[in-house]
C-alpha cells in the first residue's frame, strides 16, 4: 500500500517512465556510433526509432491523463483538507493517499457522520 497513488498520478508516472526510457534509448543508440563507428549506425538507428516510439507513447499517455483530469470530480480530502481530483467510484487523495469514494455503499463513514465528528471536534476544542 506504500506505493499506491491516485489514478491520475499513476498515468503521469507511466508517461514519465516512457519519456525517460525513450530518451535513454536514444542516447544509448547514439552512443553506438561512438563505440563501434560505422557499424554502430545500425544500433543508433534502432535506438532512435524505438526511443521515438516510446516518446510518442508518452505523449499519448500525458494527453490522455490531461483529458481525464479535465473531467475529474474535484473534492476536498477529509484527511488533509486539500482539493483533489477523483476518477471513478473510488480513488486516492493526490496528496495524503487516503482512499476516497463517492459511493455510499463503499464508504466506511458517511458525510453526515463526518460532519458530526467535525462538529463535535470543533465544539470540544472551543
Amino acid at each position: 500500500m506504500f506505493f499506491k497513488s491516485s489514478k491520475i498520478n499513476e498515468f503521469r508516472l507511466w508517461g514519465l517512465l516512457l519519456t525517460m526510457l525513450g530518451m535513454g534509448l536514444m542516447v544509448l543508440g547514439t552512443a553506438g556510433i561512438v563505440f563501434w563507428g560505422q557499424s554502430g549506425k545500425v544500433v543508433a538507428a534502432i535506438g532512435l526509432v524505438i526511443g521515438l516510439i516510446a516518446m510518442l507513447a508518452s505523449l499519448g499517455i500525458y494527453f490522455w491523463a490531461g483529458m481525464l483530469s479535465t473531467s475529474a470530480v474535484q473534492l476536498e480530502c477529509p484527511e488533509c483538507h486539500k482539493l483533489t481530483k477523483m476518477l471513478g467510484k473510488t480513488d486516492r487523495c493526490m496528496f495524503c493517499k487516503t482512499i476516497l469514494t463517492l459511493d455510499p455503499a463503499q464508504a466506511t463513514v458517511t458525510a453526515e457522520q463526518l460532519e458530526q465528528q467535525q462538529a463535535s471536534g470543533v465544539s470540544s476544542q472551543g
